[in-house]
């Protein structure tokens, strides 16, 4: 049996025999653009916002927030979208590897939505912040000093919020990272990167809540999944996945 055999006679292996491209790499392609909107969104979100906080010093923020409060409230509407992005990022790739594994492929699909509840959760402590610092309705009876210390506590509530999520987005990369290893269609490679991106994900959970005085102990985690998700959604969105039968489906 020749390699054209398996494609059916088609011409080019990514694709069906009308020329257009094959049915895994289109879902291939979603997954990258869903996934890239995310990666692109989520940073934009954080930019807007770190400029308007200064940390310690809630006089100062709400100055910030106040004089550009359309800025703030653009913050984290932004990253409530970037979230609906990595869910359906997430459900994307859950497509295109259910085959190699459905329960595994299940599993991070779960672990995603368990943590983008948390992050979502946690930006409802954002969204009070407005209404905090303008002291409106009920809010009259709390001092100005009140409201303004109150409104940075939800800021860092929510920015626990965030890292507790960080479990649930650390814990998805091994299954993920397991099914891009053994699928056959992706590069190994990918699937190696999740894997150590799990860890620069927990060193960074770890380092928030027991050792906050040393960040420096999370920069390399930063590196690595900038280096895991950049890459896996480059490939999916300009690579695609190759169509082969090395598949196997366990778990159902």
């Amino acid at each position: 049996m020749n390699a054209l055999s398996i494609f059916k006679g088609n011409d080019h292996p990514l694709r069906d025999g009308d020329g257009r491209s094959s049915p895994r790499v289109r879902q291939a392609r979603i997954a990258g653009l869903l996934y890239l909107i995310f990666i692109v969104l989520l940073p934009i979100a954080t930019t807007i916002r770190d400029q308007l906080i200064v940390s310690g010093d809630a006089t100062a923020t709400a100055q910030n927030i106040l004089a550009n409060e359309l800025l703030f409230r653009i913050s984290y509407i932004t990253e409530l979208v970037s979230a609906l992005f990595f869910v359906l990022a997430a459900w994307a790739l859950y497509s295109l590897l259910r085959s190699v594994s459905k329960d595994i492929a299940l599993l991070f699909l779960l672990l995603n939505l368990c943590g983008v509840a948390i992050q979502c959760a946690s930006v409802l402590n954002l969204s009070t912040v407005p209404s905090l610092l303008n002291g409106v309705g009920y809010m009259t009876v709390f001092s100005g000093d009140q409201l303004r210390a109150q409104a940075l506590l939800h800021i860092d509530m929510y920015h626990d919020g965030f890292i507790i999520s960080q479990l649930f987005f650390g814990a998805w990369l091994i299954p993920l990272g397991y099914l891009v290893y053994r699928s056959g269609f992706l590069p190994r490679l990918l699937g190696v990167l999740l894997i150590i991106d799990f860890f620069g994900v927990m060193s960074r959970f770890l380092q928030f809540f027991l050792l906050p005085e040393y960040e420096l102990i999370s920069y390399p985690g930063y590196a690595a999944g900038f280096i895991a998700e950049v890459s896996l959604t480059l490939w999916l969105l300009f690579k695609g996945a190759k169509e082969n039968e090395r598949t196997t489906t366990e778990g159902g």
